[in-house]
C-alpha cells in the first residue's frame, strides 16, 4: 500500500529482456535504502515493484508481461526518470490517498498551460477508466496522488502546484507524454460490490438510480 506522496526521483539504469518479460535496475537517487530488504515493494512511476536485488545505489525488479501491457514500462528506456515511494508502514502518517500500485492503464498528456505559479494538465484516459474519474476525486498519475479539477468524458484536468512539479517527474512532461494511471480504489471496489449483487448488471455499470436504491444518494 502506498500514499502517492513521492519520496525521490530515480532513474532506469539498465534493462534486461527475459523470455518476454523485463528485469530492470533503478538507481534510487535520494530514496533511503537502509531499511529496504529483498521482497519489499517500491512504487516506481506508480507501479508496485518487488525488490529482487540491492546492489547499493538502487534496486533490481522484475516487470511481468501483465504490467508491461498495462503501464508505460513497455516503453521504458535507460535514463528514464521514475517517481519512487516505499510501501507505507502501519505507523506512518497517512498523506495523499490510498494507492495500491496496480496501474489501470496509460493516459496521454494532451494540453499544458500555466496558471499563475501552477501548471494545468489535461490528460486523455482510456475510455474504460472514464467512469471511475470524478471531479474533486483522487487519481494517481505516475505514482503521484492528485486531485481531479474537471472531467469531460474520458479527459480530465489537474492542477500541479510548484512543489509537486519540482519533486516529481511532472516537470519533464510534454504534450504527448504517456503516464501511468491508477483510479481511486474505492470506486473500483464499489462497482465490483454492486456487480456481485447483480444490481443493474444488464446496463453494464452503476447508474444514479442504482446509487439511490442502495442508499448512496437521496432519490428524487
Amino acid at each position: 500500500m502506498f500514499t502517492g506522496i513521492i519520496e525521490a526521483v530515480g532513474e532506469v539504469a539498465a534493462l534486461q529482456m527475459r523470455s518476454g518479460d523485463l528485469r530492470l535496475y533503478i538507481r534510487s537517487g535520494d530514496l533511503p535504502l537502509a531499511e529496504v530488504k529483498l521482497g519489499d515493494s517500491i512504487a516506481s512511476n506508480g507501479v508496485c515493484l518487488t525488490v529482487v536485488d540491492l546492489p547499493g545505489d538502487g534496486f533490481w525488479a522484475d516487470v511481468s508481461r501483465e504490467t508491461l501491457a498495462q503501464s508505460s514500462f513497455a516503453e521504458a528506456k535507460t535514463g528514464m526518470a521514475v517517481n519512487l515511494e516505499r510501501a507505507m508502514l502501519a505507523s506512518s502518517r497517512f498523506d495523499g490517498h490510498i494507492v495500491s500500485g496496480h496501474v489501470d492503464g496509460v493516459g496521454t498528456i494532451v494540453a499544458m498551460q500555466r496558471d499563475a505559479r501552477s501548471l494545468r494538465l489535461s490528460i486523455d484516459a482510456p475510455e474504460n477508466l472514464a467512469r471511475y474519474i470524478a471531479q474533486k476525486g483522487s487519481i494517481c498519475v505516475d505514482g503521484v496522488s492528485l486531485t481531479v479539477n474537471r472531467v469531460d468524458g474520458a479527459s480530465f484536468e489537474l492542477n500541479i502546484v510548484p512543489h509537486t512539479a519540482a519533486e516529481t517527474t511532472i516537470a519533464s512532461y510534454r504534450v504527448g507524454s504517456r503516464v501511468n494511471l491508477e483510479v481511486d480504489v474505492v470506486a473500483r471496489y464499489l462497482e465490483r460490490l454492486l456487480d456481485a449483487r447483480s444490481l443493474d448488471s444488464r446496463s453494464g455499470g452503476i447508474t444514479m438510480a442504482t446509487l439511490a436504491e442502495n442508499g448512496f444518494m437521496k432519490a428524487k
